[in-house]
């Protein structure tokens, strides 16, 4: 299974404590050069910068050898990146919470996921406890339509 994954997902993972769910869901997760960059940028949280600073053996880092086009130019770096090696490697799973990045991953049809949708999933497993997961999201910065969380609660 080919998964490609966006600095947000990855961050927010990190600062909740539940990162590990994605190894124990996908196995491997490939993120582009921009997203290792964005991760370790001084902006990133602490804990971020802590955990990419040695990166899990499970992480693969590559770049895309695909030019973007100019459907992408709205596009922050690393969704424009994670959108193009997900094209290229024909991934079977793009993890990603931008809404902008989502619309240019549904109209090039690329399977996505975002961060709730990897918790839900985690949960659905075993691995996690979602409300108390969701919980600790809220906790950050991340944003949610309380009717988008209410369809993800759903049997909970």
């Amino acid at each position: 299974m080919i998964v490609i994954a966006d600095t947000s997902p990855l961050s927010y993972l990190v600062r909740i404590g539940e990162i590990d769910v994605l190894p124990a869901l996908y196995r491997r997760i490939i993120i582009t050069v921009f997203v290792l960059d964005e991760l370790k940028h001084r902006a990133a949280p602490g804990v971020v910068q802590q955990w990419i600073a040695k990166p899990p053996a499970w992480l693969d880092i590559r770049v895309p050898r695909i030019l973007p086009d100019p459907e992408l130019a709205e596009l922050d770096g690393g969704e424009r990146d994670a959108i193009l090696l997900a094209q290229e490697l024909g991934a079977n799973e793009l993890i990603i919470d931008d809404m902008d990045g989502r619309r240019e991953a549904q109209r090039r049809k690329l399977h996505f996921v975002g961060t709730l949708g990897v918790l839900r999933l985690a949960a659905d497993k075993g691995l996690l406890d979602f409300k108390y997961a969701v919980e600790r999201l809220r906790s950050t910065n991340f944003y949610v339509a309380q009717d988008v969380l209410n369809l993800f609660m759903k049997g909970d």
